[in-house]
């Protein structure tokens, strides 16, 4: 936020209703501003022009109406995965991906996915995740969180299509900024507003038990994604530093809770690493942990790091899933989307800091003006880890 405004994008209805009271403004008013903003994805209170030019010069004194900026965007060679390195209003970076699906038929939109981050870099640590080996700078507001999907759907709309899903899986951990997570799940549901269905999203948390609980008892009825990584305790602490000594157990548990106050089901992500996790005694281990809770596991080879940790062979990751799905535990191998360009969160940023896709301060330069504008890229051979 600049000049003290606040952000619409972080405004219930109902707040900007009351703000707008306060001039006299009648309630279709809101409406009007809503529409235009998430339908018409106006950057401007001035280019509302269903307002008289009065209300649009006071809504401006007061509030802010201006989405993220673009500094760098990233296509994969099939064109279905752009990642998105935007700067906020204060400067900071974030990285945003737009993750799409061929249409089921001929004709039908693809399913086109956003994953949002909530949070600059992150304090969880995981040894094998870009972000987690930045560190953590700060939570983003709920109006920065929704500003990414506002920045993708405004992408899609030129090309005739429109968000389907929204995944908090990006930067940060979702349930560590948990008021902001969840007045931007308010936002982005709300009829009013951006409008998507509440199923339609999901919301990853590497383990923060409280705000499991916290979710379950919202009242929503987004799914709910864990990364778990490993069947043992001892396993998850030396991959996930900051993991409780006890918290595979405690992990189980409340997604056993998750699913009965919401009847969604839970999934368990499980970044497969060649060495460390993907042995066919750490799958019957894992087995045994998940089998009748209902859950779903989703193996996710992971992506090649300068760290040194390595995805399995293509042969040991169906053997995983082969011994999972014969002790009768429902999961999938995820579908990798934009590894050629680093897809996974953190590692644009990291690249982006190391100065192996561009200097820091020349994406800083072109995103204040000063510089000249920076050109898109079609590929990126930096290698990085993921989450």
């Amino acid at each position: 936020m600049s000049g003290g405004r606040q952000s619409l994008y972080g405004m219930l209805p109902a707040e900007l209703e009351a703000l707008l009271a306060e001039r006299g403004a009648p309630r279709y008013r809101a409406d009007q501003v809503l529409r235009a903003a998430y339908r018409g994805f106006a950057q401007a209170f001035a280019e509302i022009r269903q307002l008289p030019a009065e209300l649009r010069d006071w809504l401006a004194e007061r509030l802010e109406l201006s989405p993220a900026r673009e500094v760098r965007r990233v296509v994969s060679d099939d064109g279905l995965t752009t990642k998105l390195l935007l700067e906020l209003g204060d400067g900071t970076l974030i990285e945003t991906v737009l993750m799409q699906y061929p249409p089921s038929k001929p004709g039908a939109h693809p399913r086109s996915t956003v994953c949002v981050s909530t949070q600059a870099g992150c304090a969880m640590g995981c040894v094998f995740c870009a972000t987690g080996q930045m560190g953590f700078e700060r939570n983003l507001k709920a109006a920065e969180i929704v500003a990414q999907v506002i920045h993708v759907a405004r992408l899609l709309d030129e090309r005739g299509q429109h968000v389907t899903n929204i995944v908090f899986m990006g930067m940060g951990e979702p349930l560590a900024n948990y008021g902001e997570t969840i007045r931007a799940v308010r936002v982005l549901t709300d009829p009013r507003c951006f409008g998507i269905g509440q199923r339609h999203i999901t919301i990853s948390t590497v383990g923060v038990i409280r705000g499991i609980d916290r979710l379950a008892g919202e009242g929503l009825q987004v799914g709910l994604a864990i990364s778990l990584h490993a069947p043992n305790d001892a396993l998850r602490r030396r991959l996930v530093p900051t993991a409780g000594p006890h918290s595979v157990g405690e992990l189980v548990a409340a997604a056993k809770r998750y699913f009965a106050a919401t009847g969604r089901r839970v999934t368990f992500e499980y970044a497969l690493i060649a060495g460390e996790n993907d042995s066919d005694a750490t799958a019957l281990e894992l087995a045994r942990l998940v089998r009748g809770t209902g859950a779903h596991v989703n193996l996710i080879p992971v992506n090649p790091t300068a760290g040194g940790y390595r995805r399995p062979s293509r042969q040991r990751v169906l053997a995983f899933e082969r011994i999972l799905r014969e002790a009768g535990v429902n999961c999938t191998v995820r579908v990798e989307k934009g590894t050629e360009i680093s897809a996974a969160c953190g590692q644009l940023r990291t690249d982006a800091a190391k100065g192996t896709l561009i200097a820091l301060d020349e994406v800083r330069e072109a995103a204040s003006g000063r510089g000249p504008a920076l050109p898109k890229r079609t590929a990126s051979p930096a290698p990085s880890r993921s989450r």
